[in-house]
């Protein structure tokens, strides 16, 4: 006979721990299960509220432009000069035309070209390390 077919009262203890196990072990797989198409339902809904998000933001992004303003904000065109280049070629830019300029005269100008400056110090490092700017002294950048 197997344990199925077995009432409790005739199983021995070894079997009653193995069929209360098993129980146990399929009471936490439906837990799981439960949970992963919860996490499932919940990404959706992130994935659905991002999407209408973007469409806002793009249509709130087309009205500025169309009456002359400039957007600013990630993935499109934040940080961005009037010429559509790069924030790292704008900074170029910016230091060929001054010869040697500090941290804060650069920082100034980036700001007034419409740059986001939060990061400036580690983009003046990338444009160093990539040789297009030198620093002769610390905080002190020009053309390389």
């Amino acid at each position: 006979m197997t344990e199925q077919m077995k009432s409790p009262h005739e199983m021995s203890s070894e079997e009653l721990f193995a069929l209360a196990r098993q129980r146990e072990e399929q009471e936490a797989a439906e837990k799981e299960e439960a949970r992963r198409q919860e996490r499932e339902a919940l990404r959706e809904k992130r994935r659905e509220l991002v999407k209408q998000h973007r469409k806002e933001l793009a249509a709130l992004d087309r009205e500025i432009r169309k009456l002359g303003g400039r957007v600013s904000g990630r993935g499109n065109g934040a940080g961005r000069a009037a010429s559509e280049a790069g924030p790292s070629q704008v900074l170029c830019q910016i230091v060929s035309n001054q010869g040697e300029m500090t941290i804060g005269e650069i920082r100034a100008q980036a700001e007034q070209a419409g740059l986001n400056v939060k990061n400036i110090s580690q983009t003046l490092g990338y444009l160093k390390r990539q040789g297009k700017l030198d620093s002769p002294r610390r905080g002190v950048y020009r053309a390389a």
